[in-house]
């Protein structure tokens, strides 16, 4: 889950043809409804100022698409690579 914001503006998950998401273990949730409690916990609008941002981008790997001469394309609309660090502790 990426999120979007002032220093880290959308386009930029999706220009590369690599991709690599550096991770802590402990930020690793079960699933997607773990992942919207936590962001909303996170991002309620407390003193900080934060609110949830404008967009939320899920990458799970590589986009596929066969729409053109149903020829298999991946990377068609981001990263042709996905590459995930984790980092424990």
């Amino acid at each position: 889950m990426v999120l979007s914001g002032p220093g880290n503006p959308t386009t930029l998950n999706f220009l590369p043809p690599s991709h690599v998401c550096v991770v802590q273990a402990s930020d690793i949730a079960g699933d997607y409804e773990d992942v919207w409690a936590r962001l909303r916990a996170e991002k309620s609008g407390d003193v900080s100022g934060d609110f949830l941002p404008r967009t939320v981008n899920w990458i799970t790997g590589p986009s596929r698409t066969a729409d053109i001469e149903q020829t298999l394309l991946l990377g068609a609309h981001g990263p042709q690579r996905l590459h995930i660090v984790i980092i424990d502790g």
